[in-house]
């Protein structure tokens, strides 16, 4: 594939014998070749060793400048690169890689800036535009700019980020795009800031785990927290993800579950990693049985036992869907997938069922008998379970005193009633039946709710090779003014 002897050595080491698809068609022409590339694949497919490794050989460590910028969605993908990239560049001597994110204290990453050149920065958009701004990065002679998972990016609301960060690039650099997807406005950022870019795409391998039931309840907007906490109530043994799109509705959701007793946590891009670690842990020891996340923090967990997955907020892309469900189901059990979608939302569904030939099952918000049959058949087996060993014998004694005129069953039926009143008020609004009275009102008030090209081809191999500026002057001036 035309990588060095060094990249080769350290692949050898760390035991990559076959490249994937991705890698096998970019690869190659990313190390011959000083163009503007597209990569379209999902997640999982190796994109980080497809662009990394040419990366790696390209570098100049003799170069004191920043000639590789990458730009993330988020500190745990910035990480992740980071930690890949540092294992590629093994063998080459004197290439630095750093990265830098929201959420870590921004003095130590001025410090590292400060000390030595970082050939290979590694970046969320918010916190390199702080860094720019400080005038501790400079981009005046960057050769390469990568955008991995650019999809994820724009989702998130980075579009403004990415438009100022390229402001202060280079116009003959070279783009290389990555992503899952190829929404419009990606489209938009090819068009302006690409120049006839190859592009590989990379088929999707749709393969939906045959054990995971899926369901979905159609329900209007503002019934949507009281179906999720009834979904939650009723389902046995619930242990599961509940996605949210953004970050705020992640945090804003689990604090309302918290509010209601639930045992939930959220995990999203602005948590610290201890925090991170935190509740991941508790999540695995069964202190917290509902993590409430994005689709970008939930790329690192793996946990086997979930029952559930939750669509809060139905995903836009039928892979994205793919990734979330595929979270249930493991090791050859079984889970259930539930999206709650208002009713403007069905040909979404649709096109999710179509193109991934699944079939979704209507499934009934539960009613507020069953909600309270669960609790109190919940209560009652906690109740069998407490460890009363450890109780003090003369409080065991003075109770059986104080209680010994009951009977059994006047027992039972005293403890059923002070549980009943101490459980939280439920709501007995059908959520089913109301949803077919009130559905099309429902639904026009949901949706009133929802909301530059540079070169010519180059020499092969590192970033030198750049194209005469005499000849182009007078288009870039041109495309400026544009």
């Amino acid at each position: 594939m035309g990588l060095s002897d060094e990249v080769l050595a350290v692949l050898d080491e760390i035991g990559f014998v076959e490249p994937s698809e991705i890698q096998q068609k970019s690869i190659p022409f990313l190390l011959s070749e000083y163009t503007d590339f597209i990569g379209l694949a999902q997640t999982g497919t190796g994109k980080t060793a497809a662009y990394g490794l040419p990366i790696a050989d390209r570098v100049d460590p003799d170069n004191d400048a920043t000639q590789v910028l990458i730009l993330s969605p988020t500190r745990e993908l910035c990480q992740q690169i980071t930690e890949q990239l540092n294992i590629f560049k093994r063998n080459h001597k004197g290439i630095n890689v750093l990265s830098v994110y929201g959420g870590a204290r921004i003095k130590d990453q001025i410090q590292s800036l400060n000390k030595e050149v970082q050939h290979i920065i590694v970046a969320t958009p918010g916190r390199l535009i702080d860094l720019i701004g400080r005038k501790i990065v400079s981009l005046d002679q960057l050769h390469l700019l990568v955008l991995d998972e650019a999809d994820e990016m724009l989702n998130m609301g980075f579009r403004e980020e990415i438009d100022k960060i390229l402001q202060y690039t280079p116009e003959d650099k070279m783009v290389w795009l990555f992503s899952a997807t190829m929404p419009a406005a990606i489209k938009e950022i090819v068009k302006r800031y690409m120049h006839k870019p190859l592009e590989v795409k990379i088929k999707a391998k749709e393969r939906v785990n045959k054990n995971i039931s899926h369901k979905y309840a159609c329900i209007q907007v503002k019934h949507k927290l009281e179906a999720l906490k009834r979904i939650l109530d009723a389902e046995p043994n619930f242990k599961g993800i509940v996605f949210c799109r953004t970050k705020a509705d992640t945090q804003n959701l689990a604090e309302s579950l918290l509010k209601e007793d639930f045992k939930a946590d959220a995990i999203h891009g602005d948590l610290s990693q201890e925090l991170r670690e935190r509740v991941m842990k508790r999540f695995k020891m069964d202190e917290i049985n509902i993590l409430v996340a994005t689709d970008v923090a939930a790329r690192g967990i793996d946990v086997n036992e979930l029952s559930h997955v939750i669509h809060y907020s139905l995903p836009d892309d039928k892979e994205y869907y793919t990734h979330r469900s595929g979270r249930t189901a493991r090791a050859g059990k079984k889970g259930i997938s539930i999206a709650l979608i208002n009713p403007s939302q069905r040909y979404r569904l649709k096109k999710i069922e179509n193109g991934l030939s699944i079939q979704f099952n209507n499934y009934q918000i539960p009613d507020s008998s069953k909600l309270i049959h669960g609790k109190v058949v919940r209560w009652a087996e906690e109740l069998t379970g407490a460890d009363h060993k450890s109780l003090d014998k003369n409080y065991g004694n003075q109770f059986k005193e104080l209680l010994h005129d009951l009977s059994k069953d006047e027992l039972i039926e005293k403890l059923l009633s002070i549980k009943m009143s101490e459980m939280r008020t439920i709501s007995t609004l059908d959520l089913n039946e109301e949803l077919k009275t009130g559905s099309r009102h429902s639904e026009k008030k949901d949706k009133g709710k929802s909301r530059s090209g540079r070169r010519k081809k180059r020499g092969p191999r590192g970033f030198d090779n750049k194209r005469d500026s005499k000849k182009s002057g007078r288009k870039k001036s041109k495309r400026r003014k544009r």
